[in-house]
């Protein structure tokens, strides 16, 4: 059993909460629920049952100008991230500021689609190695990004062979997480937030022990300072050592999953093997080497999508 301290230092949640104090890292200071008071996400649900998304799409395409004139923080982020990280002149920068916010705007109005009956096609690349983790014994950690929607693999994959503990936000709107839970309980998923009292490090641990998967993001870092330096898009950048530190620690296999938009109605999975080195290096170099391995991927799916990788705010910054 991983030492309960050491694992809530390591360990990140799906998301962030808002700025802790004045000394809060960018990771930390960047707010990760879904916005609007809940009547008003009740109601989406309820105006998805009658109205055709691309009309909605066409709403989003307005809202999203304001979204970025008020929010002038993520706005900036997003700019330099397609500046400098990406090398964009000016006006194609300003294009895909644009695209990457009425993106995002599409994805969260999709979220609430599924939870309105609606479904969307989906193609999974390298769904062998996610099948071949399931149906054999052991547990095994799958880790993600906020790239795309990763909410509608648990729509898509079905575990059936095992339970899916997927590690979420706790700070996230009820209406949210109620349609969550009731869209992911007919799929063999649990979700579970990341709590102060730690309960989350316990059900992850018993989980892996049980030989059930665990879910959970590797480009956040949440609360704890633990991370690993990689390369990224040609700067240096910190990312968690939880996710990585756990499978390494438990001895089980990793797995990446990013979940990109394609189209109106098409979604495209991408499942990958995350390295982590010979079983006979050092436990913390194997976990930088996984972190690393997590890295590469993310950035040449960023290439692939740079407007769907959903951090806004300096990913670079160092402490």
């Amino acid at each position: 059993m991983i030492n309960s301290q050491s694992a809530e230092e390591d360990m990140t949640g799906e998301t962030t909460s808002a700025v802790r104090g004045s000394e809060a890292s960018a990771h930390e200071a960047w707010q990760g629920h879904t916005d609007g008071r809940p009547w008003m996400l009740r109601s989406l649900i309820v105006l998805f049952r009658g109205v055709p998304v691309p009309v909605l799409y066409g709403v989003m395409g307005v809202v999203v100008v304001f979204y970025m004139l008020f929010n002038r923080r993520g706005y900036r982020a997003n700019r330099d991230f397609f500046r400098r990280r990406l090398g964009y002149g000016r006006w194609r920068t300003l294009r895909s500021v644009y695209a990457s916010h009425y993106r995002f705007g599409q994805i969260i109005l999709d979220r609430f689609a599924v939870y309105a009956g609606r479904r969307f096609e989906v193609e999974i690349e390298h769904n062998e190695y996610y099948r071949e983790l399931v149906t054999r014994p052991g547990g095994f950690v799958m880790v993600s990004a906020h790239v795309g929607n990763y909410e509608l693999a648990g729509y898509s994959l079905h575990p059936e062979e095992k339970r899916f503990h997927a590690l979420v936000y706790a700070g996230e709107k009820a209406p949210v997480m109620q349609n969550r839970a009731r869209c992911f309980g007919n799929n063999n998923i649990e979700m579970v937030p990341v709590l102060s009292d730690l309960s989350h490090l316990f059900v992850a641990n018993r989980a892996l022990e049980e030989g059930h998967i665990v879910g959970m993001p590797g480009d956040r870092l949440f609360g704890s300072q633990k991370s690993v330096s990689c390369d990224f898009l040609g700067a240096p950048a910190r990312f968690p050592l939880g996710p990585f530190a756990l499978a390494v620690q438990r001895e089980v296999p990793m797995l990446s999953i990013f979940v990109v938009k394609e189209s109106t109605k098409r979604y495209r999975i991408f499942v990958d093997r995350i390295d982590s080195g010979e079983s006979s290096l050092p436990k913390r170099q194997r976990m930088e080497q996984a972190a690393r391995s997590f890295s590469a991927q993310l950035e040449r799916l960023v290439r692939r999508y740079p407007t769907q990788w959903f951090n806004y705010y300096d990913f670079w910054e160092q402490p």
